[in-house]
């Protein structure tokens, strides 16, 4: 059997934890790695800015050292990627975050992908995310529906805003992919790609999806 994946979500609020596990059941396998979610209680309830996001590296990276040696892998499953590089300077273990890995799967899935973001705030740090992957001409744009994390689980608003800013990056951005720029939107990742009629990536399903195939192979 091989280590586990330990997946951690750097924010301190267990309801998205939660749903990061059901959104990762189906890469639960028999014979595969297994799949453990993790919350960072020093966290914030949510990572909304370039300062939280900062703030979380140092107890992030010293719980990733704590698992170290009984981890297969490590998903940091942040849109922000905090401590991604850190982590894996010092970590001899396999280390993906969520933003990267989700702008790694969009590419297989068409010419021009979108993000769904939760705030206006958020816009310059994906901006920033993907010139540093050099991959600004794949980009079509990336809209926010104007809600944080803890406000993510009220389901007819926040689905009504994903469907509406999904619409805008599908008929006024050209974006044939859609990855949702959070980690407290897996909930709605399917419905939406039903009403949309693109593909919608979850970052943390991207993540662990390569992490299994890393292990399992």
């Amino acid at each position: 059997m091989p280590a586990p994946i330990v997946v951690i979500n750097p924010n301190s609020t267990e309801e998205v934890t939660r749903g990061i596990g059901a959104a990762l059941e189906g890469l639960r396998f028999p014979g595969g790695p297994a799949i453990e979610c993790l919350t960072l209680r020093e966290g914030p309830p949510g990572i909304e800015s370039q300062a939280q996001s900062d703030a979380v590296v140092a107890p992030l990276l010293a719980l990733i050292a704590s698992r170290e040696t009984d981890a297969g892998a490590f998903v940091i499953a942040c849109f922000s990627d905090p401590g991604l590089h850190a982590a894996r300077e010092r970590c001899r273990r396999p280390v993906f975050g969520i933003a990267e890995s989700a702008m790694a799967t969009a590419l297989t899935r068409g010419e021009r992908f979108g993000i769904v973001s939760i705030l206006e705030a958020s816009l310059p740090r994906h901006a920033r995310a993907v010139r540093a992957a050099g991959l600004s001409e794949r980009f079509a744009g990336d809209v926010a529906i104007g809600l944080g994390v803890t406000s993510l689980s009220s389901e007819q608003e926040t689905y009504g805003r994903l469907l509406a800013a999904g619409e805008t990056l599908r008929d006024a951005r050209g974006a044939d992919v859609l990855i949702l720029g959070c980690a407290g939107m897996a909930r709605y990742r399917a419905r939406l790609e039903a009403a949309i009629g693109r593909p919608v990536i979850d970052p943390c399903q991207a993540a662990a999806a390569l992490a299994v195939g890393l292990l399992a192979s």
